[in-house]
């Protein structure tokens, strides 16, 4: 009985000059004391080795204690919260913030957002579509049956063969998705990254973004299409511009054309941006070809349709006076922060 008291008299002068100055140091004290392998328990399983006479006594001296070790703790507590109170109430909340740096969008983003715009203007929803896509819908269904040698133009990353599964090569994918669903009359624009086997270099890259649009309707001519992009041209590269349409060839339209525009940099004198010739290529377009409207299951007897497609890196290059198209998958921090969140 003696030694218990010894015990718990010098815990308790030890505890009373015990000082804890943050929450840290009040979690030891809680371990040390008062856990499950603390010093309180640790004498309550002394009670087995006290006589029985002196077990009610020894009772009450360790439930004292217990209590004792308590309230200290709680106190301890109370004074650490205090502590870190008073310290956080010395700091001036007049003082300036730090100023934290602005983000800016990435210039191709900046010429997607333009594009689709104009194009919301004049009532032409927006769609999206899968980037791995198989043959049929990239290929097949827009009039390039297998073995056609205007899929020799498109060089293609090919995911899966037999069947055969790609990186979409354009975002026509997306045309032909919605033609099938057969909700007509159609007019959407189809923004997205593709992707082509090509060597890297400051004029190419293996992917890049597209624009293309569609519109199906009952009585749509060529003229529909070319009021459209001149429309389009007007508002994106402003009135003075130049427009001319070249006829060209593509498998999925028919009649075919290429659409210039006069080179906003030199003004049409001729210049390193449009190679001396006054005039750059900006899209291509045509009628959708009937074929295409049947692989739809839509009738090519009642209805037609016009469609086009740009790329994106190129106007964001002519925009921007950046010479190398590499710059905008590179990430370099001291490139993009140079533009800002409008066009």
């Amino acid at each position: 009985m003696e030694q218990l008291l010894r015990q718990i008299d010098d815990h308790k002068k030890e505890i009373s000059s015990f000082n804890a100055t943050d929450e840290k140091q009040v979690e030891d004290f809680r371990i040390k004391y008062l856990g499950s392998k603390g010093i309180v328990k640790a004498i309550m399983g002394e009670m087995k080795n006290v006589a029985t006479e002196n077990k009610k006594e020894a009772g009450q001296l360790l439930n004292e204690f217990k209590v004792f070790v308590e309230g200290k703790y709680n106190e301890l507590k109370e004074s650490a919260v205090g502590s870190q109170e008073s310290s956080a109430s010395t700091i001036d909340l007049s003082l300036p913030g730090d100023n934290l740096p602005i983000g800016s969008r990435h210039p191709v983003v900046l010429m997607r957002n333009r594009i689709v715009s104009i194009f919301q203007r004049l009532g032409f929803a927006v769609a999206e579509g899968p980037e791995i896509e198989d043959d049929w819908h990239n290929f097949g269904a827009l009039n390039l049956p297998e073995h056609h040698p205007a899929r020799d133009m498109q060089d293609t990353f090919y995911v899966q063969q037999n069947p055969d599964w790609v990186l979409r090569t354009h975002t026509s994918n997306v045309q032909i998705r919605e033609m099938e669903k057969g909700k007509l009359p159609i007019r959407m624009v189809m923004p997205g990254r593709v992707y082509r086997n090509e060597t890297v270099s400051a004029r190419s890259h293996c992917f890049f973004h597209q624009v293309e649009g569609l519109y199906i309707d009952e009585n749509v001519s060529f003229a529909d299409l070319k009021q459209t992009l001149y429309f389009f041209v007007k508002e994106m590269y402003g009135k003075d511009v130049k427009v001319r349409f070249r006829p060209s060839y593509f498998p999925f339209t028919e009649p075919s054309a290429e659409m210039d525009v006069s080179c906003f940099i030199c003004g049409g004198s001729g210049c390193n941006i449009c190679k001396k010739t006054g005039w750059v290529e900006i899209l291509g377009c045509g009628m959708v070809h009937p074929n295409v409207l049947t692989n739809c299951n839509i009738d090519p007897a009642k209805y037609t349709g016009f469609a086009f497609g740009m790329g994106i890196e190129r106007p964001a290059m002519l925009k921007y006076e950046i010479n190398d198209i590499r710059l905008f998958s590179e990430n370099d921090v001291r490139f993009l922060k140079q533009f800002t969140s409008a066009i």
